[in-house]
């Protein structure tokens, strides 16, 4: 059987695709260095590699995460604390982290897990009134948000749901 082979990049190679990439999308200082690493480029390399990205502004973490976070709250419906734990994986530094989620406070966490929610609570069967709660309450958590934001949607979901 054929093994694959791994392609090497150069560093000039590895700048030219990576400035490819990040003119069509956002990528991180971790994305980058993942990626060199992944092509065969030395550490110290992808180092320099990395600076000259970050100079010309092809890479700038603070932009990525405001667009990871505006992105995961509108089109994934996550909460604050599955967003930042997914860009503390990525390597951004919580004081960015801050930042991009302090940027989106305009967004009502508490009506975007309502609809989350009522969304949910259609296709889910339970057996209870508590059974549901415990079902709501488990996806809430799953998305990312907070306790006492899941308790009060779930609360007033169920409500409704008991009173139909």
């Amino acid at each position: 059987m054929e093994q694959k082979v791994k392609r090497t990049k150069s560093p000039e190679q590895a700048l030219r695709s990576l400035m490819n990439l990040c003119a069509r999308s956002e990528k991180c200082s971790a994305d980058a260095l993942r990626l060199m690493k992944g092509w065969g480029v030395a550490d110290s390399d992808a180092r320099k590699v990395l600076q000259r990205l970050v100079a010309e502004r092809f890479i700038d973490d603070s932009r990525y995460a405001a667009a990871f976070v505006r992105e995961k709250i509108n089109l994934s419906g996550w909460g604050g604390y599955k967003i930042t734990a997914a860009l503390k994986r990525k390597g951004i530094d919580g004081a960015i982290i801050a930042e991009a989620m302090a940027e989106s406070g305009d967004v009502d966490m508490t009506e975007r897990l309502m609809e989350l929610l009522e969304r949910k609570v259609r296709t889910t069967k339970a057996k209870s009134g508590a059974d549901l709660r415990a079902k709501l309450f488990r996806y809430a958590a799953g998305q990312g948000y907070d306790f006492s934001t899941a308790k009060r949607c779930v609360e007033r979901i169920v409500k409704v749901d008991e009173e139909w």
